[in-house]
């Protein structure tokens, strides 16, 4: 029996956290404040909502849980380093993430500085050194034998088609999400953009890349751990382009209404750095129809998929219809 939305998230989220305990560095590993750190950025906070985009599009493609892992795990170590070097004083300069001070202000600048970077390179690492579509043991992924805690057994061997190509594809995808045509071109747009006012086609590029680049990889990386033909990867690129841009577009509408404590950071941060955001382009109600008129084109683009489609479905709704 299927179970619901609510329950399969949770085990999801906490079935998770292990995962990335046990891929991530060790605290009392050289260098140890480094890794700490590391930890610090990562474990418990957020919502984990590109991995559970991954685990969904998995689902959808028939891969195994356990395949989806690394993947998920190296969308969420990139996540976690992009808001690590946003909230530093040369971009965003926050002082808060996921409820808790934000890394530079937890240890200092050049560590949090360290963190993304390490972070970034451990995503790339994880998915060079694990076969997400072989029949494979898989090695620590620190080649050291000390530099981790080992990765839970059922990460370490896994039964597919020894698929090199595709794993090479998923590294490829990764890379162009996270670079200067994907999430980081996006943030250097973002910071251009102060205190202009832009297009509306203008908005939706920079939060293309910025946001939506890195939502769009989970949902294609995790359709990689199964199987899935050109056509239905094409329709979930496009339902992961469509979800990624009204996520952005209910991240405005939140920081306009919900409070600092609500969204676990400094709310109408953008305001007052005089972003460009779709609220203050369109207006409350404008950015809010904008966002259910994404929310129905990304679930008419699962249509025929069936119930293969139906945790994507409800992650849709969530990232839609969420309050905080």
């Amino acid at each position: 029996m299927r179970a619901d939305f609510q329950s399969w998230v949770a085990a999801h989220q906490a079935r998770f956290e292990e995962v990335l305990r046990g891929l991530l560095p060790r605290a009392d590993i050289a260098p140890q404040r480094l890794h700490e750190a590391m930890r610090y950025a990562v474990l418990d906070g957020g919502k984990r909502v590109r991995p559970l985009l991954a685990f969904a599009a998995g689902e959808l493609a028939g891969a195994e849980t356990a395949r989806v892992d690394v993947a998920a795990a190296a969308v969420e170590l990139i996540h976690a380093y992009s808001l690590v070097h946003d909230d530093m004083p040369c971009m965003d300069d926050d002082v808060l993430r996921r409820g808790k001070p934000t890394c530079h202000v937890q240890y200092d600048e050049a560590t949090a500085l360290l963190v993304g970077d390490s972070l970034q390179t451990l995503a790339f690492q994880l998915l060079a050194e694990h076969r997400l579509n072989g029949h494979a043991r898989f090695p620590h992924p620190n080649p050291l034998p000390q530099a981790g805690e080992g990765a839970n057994e059922s990460l370490r061997e896994l039964h597919a088609n020894d698929d090199a190509s595709r794993q090479l594809e998923m590294v490829r995808l990764l890379a162009v999400a996270s670079g200067s045509r994907g999430m980081a071109g996006g943030q250097a747009i973002d910071l251009a953009s102060v205190g202009k006012s832009l297009t509306l086609p203008e908005l939706e590029f920079m939060h293309i890349h910025k946001t939506g680049a890195l939502i769009r990889a989970a949902v294609l990386l995790g359709a990689h751990c199964g199987s899935v033909s050109a056509e239905q990867l094409d329709r979930l690129d496009h339902f992961g382009k469509l979800i990624g841009l009204a996520f952005q577009v209910v991240d405005d509408v939140l920081d306009c209404e919900a409070d600092t404590a609500t969204l676990g950071k400094t709310a109408g941060k953008d305001a007052d750095n005089d972003k460009p955001t779709y609220v203050s382009l369109l207006g409350i109600q404008g950015a809010r129809d904008m966002a259910q008129r994404l929310h129905c084109e990304a679930l008419e683009t699962l249509a025929g998929f069936g119930d293969s489609a139906q945790r994507l479905r409800e992650l849709a709704d969530f990232i839609v219809l969420r309050k905080f």
